[in-house]
């Protein structure tokens, strides 16, 4: 191949990869919209609601690291927060969420200052 259809395809890869991207986005925000309107029109409660943004958010994650696409840490992070909010109102542990999370991300910034390496990358 020569190398101008070496960038051609590289391109056309680059533009594939992208809109499969945005769809996934726009999956990810209806069904968004979708589950907030059920949660509250059903009154599953604050655990079930939680539970099922985050399954959401995580399973945009999973649907971007199966077709080899960008996982923005954010999001992630976001996610897994969704999930323990939701796991922590539904086993109605006592202690409270916030300052947990707080520590913990505390703690995460102070490991990767550190070791120099930080538990995740831009």
């Amino acid at each position: 191949m020569r190398e101008d259809q070496i960038q051609t395809a590289e391109s056309a890869n680059s533009i594939a990869s992208k809109a499969l991207s945005q769809k996934l986005e726009a999956v990810g925000w209806a069904l968004f919209f979708i589950w907030v309107g059920i949660a509250v029109l059903a009154d599953v409660g604050w655990g079930w609601g939680l539970l099922g943004v985050a399954a959401i958010i995580l399973g945009e994650a999973a649907a971007r690291r199966l077709w080899d696409l960008n996982i923005g840490g954010f999001w992630l992070v976001v996610g897994l927060m969704f999930l323990a909010g939701g796991l922590w109102d539904l086993l109605q542990v006592p202690w409270p969420l916030a300052p947990i999370l707080l520590i913990g991300c505390g703690l995460a910034v102070l490991w990767g200052a550190v070791t120099g390496k930080p538990l995740m990358r831009k």
